[in-house]
């Protein structure tokens, strides 16, 4: 269901986004005070080579950011809301604009820490008690000492960040506002479609039903395919432009080392994904006789292969389902979940103009924040899961760290989502053992869509990139034809690689967040070992885990994870998660 206005929806399911910012007029308040603000952290430059002055440069520039993140995200949320109000589009383009502003008015600091001190001498700084608040961004700043430009450089890298998140910009109000898509009958009533309808419908038993929503979600994209492709494009030479200003090999490396990662991590998800590749077609063959079809085409991905199994509860029953199943993380952590339940965190339903999909964000200053576009669906209810483990994670970290520390990096931000959906399956496994085919099918569809699909976006973000580096044109033709041999390497001879696939790129969001999808591979890597040995019994991995949570980013991100127990350094960590999928395969193949 999509509700035509906001008002028409009850306020118990509607965000409260007073908390980050009490009102309107306070936001034009905190804009005047930034203004003023961020000029008096000018007044250090030339003056960093003093340890003294350095320190209190460094809790200026925090101050101000920290304010700038709750009005940019106050602004952003609000328009999330309704894509088409025009004051929240303004107060969004403003907070923007303030923000590159302040990027460019402070990008002094980096370049003077590096021309001031050696490698040996920031790191020793960041050993200090009075810089303990800054310790891990000052050891990010030795570790990549040589990457790091002149100030003349950085600002006007800086002064490019005016226009540079434009191709992402562009794309999602095409995407949220003014994107339209052919209606499906369905029992012989017209359904207006929309991104939240074309999840329900994939899922419908019917079907003629999933061939007409497939077909009028991809031509939408294909009807505006050259224009896409120019947005894309675009986006990919802004990665490639930085990377190569900064002296990285290439866009891949400049991103993964923004978090603290190599390369190795990236280049290994896409070889153990394509070593199990087999089990993936082995399970599309189960998927494929379950439906009772010649030939799976991409339509019946999502489709239970068990009729009448589907969890089809209303918003209230999956609270309280998803308040049990997470029941393993303690009292602490339950307790939490009422607060987010109740307490203005979450927005629930789908109205016209609001952002499609779901997230979880806010700021250090106020409680976390979750946007759904609940519809009665399984996907929904490990949806809700899998956001409020993104939100528990903030909060943790958010409660026990300053603020220089608390924001966890993204290469960590989609292990306890996972977790969460993780424990969910196994509750509903326990509970509803007479589920237990669709559970094992909903398991083995999170490893296809969490691990192999978002795997084979990571390989497609970096074909893309590469042949950018190697000057080749990002055509519509090309970035068509890359995506389409993909699908069919991954998905095998077992599936129609049908032809209007070849435009699903076009609709992936995240492509404008370059690198971010394989993260959730990683995600799901890790997530499977720690929500095993939580659901074990063990409290000491209760008790490791919440140490995870609560170390935010005070230390690169495969050394917070070890904390839970998880070495992403070493091969078998990926091999794991594949076996795993392996031996869930031979328990649904028992039933089938």
């Amino acid at each position: 269901m999509v509700y035509e206005s906001r008002n028409d929806i009850d306020e118990r399911y509607k965000w409260d986004l007073s908390d980050i910012i009490e009102s309107d007029e306070r936001v034009e308040e905190i804009f005047k005070e930034i203004s003023e603000e961020y000029k008096e952290i000018v007044k250090f430059r030339g003056s960093l080579n003093d340890p003294d002055r350095l320190l209190k440069c460094l809790k200026a520039e925090s101050a101000v950011g920290e304010k700038l993140s709750r009005l940019y995200v106050y602004s952003k949320m609000n328009l999330d809301e309704d894509a088409r109000v025009t004051k929240y589009k303004a107060m969004t383009s403003r907070a923007e604009a303030l923000a590159v502003e302040v990027s460019s008015a402070v990008s002094f600091i980096v370049p003077e820490i590096v021309a001031s001190y050696s490698a040996e001498e920031i790191t020793a700084l960041s050993r200090k008690k009075e810089f303990s608040d800054f310790s891990y961004t000052l050891e990010l700043i030795a570790k990549k000492k040589e990457h790091y430009l002149s100030d003349k450089e950085e600002r006007i890298l800086a002064e490019v960040g005016a226009f540079s998140g434009m191709f992402e910009d562009a794309f999602r109000m095409f995407d949220n506002a003014d994107i339209s898509f052919k209606s499906v009958i369905k029992n012989g009533e017209e359904i207006e479609m929309s991104h939240g309808e074309y999840s329900v419908l994939l899922q419908d038993s019917d079907r003629t039903v999933r061939k007409d929503a497939f077909e009028s979600m991809f031509n939408a994209f294909k009807n505006m395919i050259n224009t896409i492709a120019v947005l894309y494009a675009g986006n990919v030479k802004k990665d490639c432009f930085y990377a190569k200003m900064r002296n990285y090999s290439g866009a891949m490396e400049a991103s993964v080392a923004g978090e603290d990662v190599t390369i190795d991590v990236y280049n290994n998800l896409i070889k153990s994904a394509h070593n199990a590749l087999p089990t993936l077609h082995r399970y599309m063959d189960v998927r494929r006789r379950a439906l009772g079809v010649e030939k799976l085409h991409m339509y019946d991905m999502h489709v239970s292969i068990v009729e009448g199994d589907n969890i089809a509860v209303s918003y209230e029953e999956a609270k309280e389902i998803v308040k049990k199943a997470l029941l393993p993380l303690g009292e602490e952590y339950g307790k939490l979940l009422d607060k987010a339940f109740n307490g203005g965190w979450i927005d629930v339903f789908e109205s016209k103009g609001k952002r499609s999909g779901a997230y979880s964000w806010g700021t250090y200053s106020s409680h976390p924040y979750v946007l759904l576009n609940y519809q009665k669906t399984t996907h929904d209810v490990f949806t809700i899961a899998h956001e409020l483990g993104h939100a528990m994670h903030s909060y943790y970290s958010n409660s026990s760290l300053p603020y220089e520390k608390a924001g966890y990096e993204i290469f960590v931000a989609e292990v306890a989502s996972t977790v969460n959906e993780v424990l969910l399956l196994k509750y509903l496994m326990r509970e509803k053992p007479e589920m237990k085919k669709f559970l094992l099918s909903y398991f083995l569809d999170m490893f296809r869509t969490t691990l192999f699909r978002q795997t084979q976006f990571a390989e497609f973000e970096k074909i893309a990139h590469e042949a950018e580096e190697r000057g080749e044109s990002l055509t519509p033709e090309y970035l068509c034809d890359v995506y389409y041999k993909l699908n069919a390497e991954y998905y095998g001879n077992g599936v129609e690689n049908d032809e209007l696939i070849r435009y699903e790129w076009a609709r992936i969001p995240h492509f404008y967040s370059s690198f971010y999808v394989y993260k959730y591979a990683t995600g799901i890597v890790s997530a499977v070992t720690i929500a095993d040995a939580i659901s074990s019994g063990d409290k000491e991995a209760v008790d490791n885990y919440k140490r995870f949570l609560s170390a935010g980013g005070s230390m690169s991100p495969v050394e917070i994870l070890k904390l839970a127990g998880v070495d992403l350094t070493k091969e078998d960590a990926f091999d794991r998660a594949m076996s795993v999928m392996s031996e869930t395969l031979s328990e649904l193949e028992k039933l089938a």
